[in-house]
């Protein structure tokens, strides 16, 4: 495989964790033990699809520092409850826990990850870089057999530097002992893994799955994990 780079760092989140399909799962179930169908207010996938909005815009700010962990989690089920019209005294103020307790322990990764990243491994040295907070991410890369893979994992909760910020970047690299010219990053987020990388002098591939335009300038675009094979091989 090519040395141009030694060092792999992933994004978790919506790179090789399936954040979505398992926040489904979790929500479906949720919504069932909860019987919030019974409020005649909102279908299931009304809730799922207002959430899934409510949640990616939160996430956005905490990325950015302008929400603490705190007001993201006491925001995004009020919110999405309020703006779905069910009455204040009716919010189940223990749905955010449950769903923080469940959804780390689901398991759906893209497609491929096990199979790439057991390819990649005897030939690169692995790292995950995440915005996520340090108890759920521990929970998905155990629960989801992927914490073998990984020689170090950079939690932003943990450092408190957040992607883009380039301050977590070369935190990563002069704790994994390379040069930013030796490494690469694999992420989602146009913002926090491309900009943030590239920031910081690192060479990125943009995973894209659902093909969304952009004019963002990067090294590679992938829209499965099996295309990095053809770029690291």
């Amino acid at each position: 495989m090519s040395k141009k780079y030694q060092h792999l760092f992933f994004d978790l989140d919506h790179t090789l964790w399936d954040f979505d399909t398992n926040a489904k799962e979790t929500l479906i179930e949720l919504f069932d033990r909860y019987e919030l169908a019974q409020h005649g207010l909102f279908e299931v996938q009304d809730f799922i699809s207002l959430y899934t909005e409510n949640n990616h815009a939160l996430w956005r700010a905490y990325h950015l520092g302008e929400i603490s962990k705190e007001a993201l989690r006491d925001t995004r089920f009020k919110k999405t409850f309020r703006e779905l019209g069910l009455p204040e005294a009716l919010i189940p103020l223990q749905f955010e826990e449950d769903y923080v307790k469940e959804s780390p322990h689901k398991t759906n990764l893209f497609a491929g990850a096990h199979e790439v990243l057991q390819a990649l491994q005897p030939h690169y040295q692995m790292h995950i870089i995440t915005n996520g907070f340090q108890e759920s991410s521990e929970l998905k890369l155990t629960k989801s057999n992927l914490k073998p893979y990984f020689k170090e994992i950079f939690v932003s909760e943990v450092i408190g530097k957040y992607k883009p910020d380039i301050a977590l970047f070369q935190h990563a690299l002069a704790v994994a002992g390379c040069e930013a010219k030796d490494a690469i990053m694999i992420g989602d987020s146009l913002e926090a893994d491309i900009l943030g990388a590239k920031n910081a002098g690192i060479d990125q591939i943009y995973f894209n799955p659902h093909l969304q335009a952009h004019s963002v300038d990067c090294n590679y675009e992938i829209a499965h994990l099996s295309e990095l094979l053809g770029i690291l091989a």
